[in-house]
């Protein structure tokens, strides 16, 4: 996915999140905020979900290209998995 449209994603989560706020300070129901909520993770999860697809497969595409048998990225690409699934 190319930049613009990830930054338009996180524009667009940054409105939920600021939706949130307003909720929260006007008391409304829990369970709305909750619904708000998951969705905000969600939209979150689909962005991270870009970005860890384009960052692999540079990852992979580095590992392919050299000739000295490193794993330094395949290292670096299970440490961001690991980020992405905490």
């Amino acid at each position: 996915m190319e930049k613009a449209k990830l930054i338009q994603r996180l524009k667009r989560i940054e409105g939920q999140v600021r939706g949130l706020q307003r909720m929260v300070e006007e008391e409304q129901s829990c369970s709305d905020i909750l619904t708000q909520i998951a969705a905000a993770r969600a939209a979150l999860g689909g962005v991270a979900k870009v970005v860890f697809s384009n960052h692999s497969k540079a990852c992979i595409q580095e590992a392919l290209n050299r000739d000295d048998g490193n794993m330094e990225a395949v290292e670096e690409l299970l440490q961001s998995l690991g980020q992405l699934i905490k």
